[in-house]
């Protein structure tokens, strides 16, 4: 039972985080004797693959960081977490020196498919949380989640270790806090929704009803809703008279337009003529 514990605590750390649960098993199986490594996976506490997975670990600290990237790199994960989950679960079986058990260490398939679906069932519901995360704090809290999620994965590790009872209630912890998340952004999201079209909804009503709108509205949308004669009569009094003043379909009154000469003559006939004064006559 405390070896299954074991597995599965390392394997939901794979889930979070595919190279820190590797890089303290290594760790650990090479410095201490907390971890004893069967034979065929004594390979994990050599040199080469400790420094292989430190520099994946500095990689997926820095990309998992990034909102975008995130999205990316939890689709290149999907591959490795689960892999990364079954061989970590079948490399504690050493754990068997705290319950004395072999089934784990003698089934090494068993417990290596049991640790890849652990450690899938953990990334899906990262995958999951996180679009939520990015969705309510609009990216901001991409870079929190993640350091959230790492110090979770170094806590599931060294809990999965040495306490391993622990582990069930560090599931139930995730469990909740998993639902929590994507609830909440599924119901801020769609709270959103709704207020941005209570608030078209009130604007397009307010438009209709000829009211005032916003500078940048009527300087864009005005202009298209001139019908094709008025655009002409303005293009025409543009270039050669003044231009009549076009009110938009929405007002009461239809657009009235005028042409340059009727505006012309009209002012000629406005215009008073200069009175001329009677001419004397010359003596012959």
């Amino acid at each position: 039972m405390l070896a299954a514990l074991t597995g599965a605590g390392l394997s939901a750390a794979a889930g979070l985080n595919a190279f820190i649960p590797l890089v303290l098993v290594g760790v650990f199986a090479r410095f201490t004797e907390f971890i004893q490594l069967p034979a065929h996976l004594e390979w994990l506490q050599s040199w080469p693959a400790i420094i292989i997975s430190l520099a994946l670990l500095v990689a997926e600290l820095i990309l998992d960081k990034i909102p975008g990237v995130d999205h990316v790199n939890d689709l290149i994960q999907t591959a490795v977490r689960p892999v990364v989950g079954g061989v970590i679960f079948a490399a504690t079986a050493a754990s068997t020196v705290v319950d004395q058990s072999n089934f784990w260490q003698d089934n090494p398939l068993i417990a290596g498919l049991v640790g890849a679906v652990v450690a899938l069932a953990t990334h899906v519901a990262k995958a999951a949380s996180r679009p939520a995360v990015n969705a309510t704090t609009g990216g901001t809290g991409a870079p929190l989640a993640s350091f959230a999620e790492d110090a979770i994965a170094v806590g599931l590790v060294l809990v999965a270790i040495f306490v391993p009872v622990l582990v069930v209630f560090v599931f139930l912890f995730m469990g909740i806090a998993v639902y929590r998340i994507v609830t909440t952004g599924r119901r801020r999201r769609r709270h959103r929704e709704m207020r941005q079209a209570e608030e078209r909804m009130e604007r397009e009503s307010h438009e209709a009803e000829g009211g005032m709108v916003a500078w940048w509205r009527s300087k864009w949308r005005e202009p298209r809703r001139l019908s094709r004669s008025a655009r002409h009569a303005w293009i025409e009094g543009k270039d050669g008279g003044t231009p009549t003043p076009q009110t938009p379909p929405s007002s009461q009154s239809p657009p009235t337009t005028q042409s340059p000469q009727t505006t012309q003559s009209a002012q000629t006939t406005q215009s008073p003529q200069p009175t001329q004064s009677p001419r004397t006559p010359q003596s012959p």
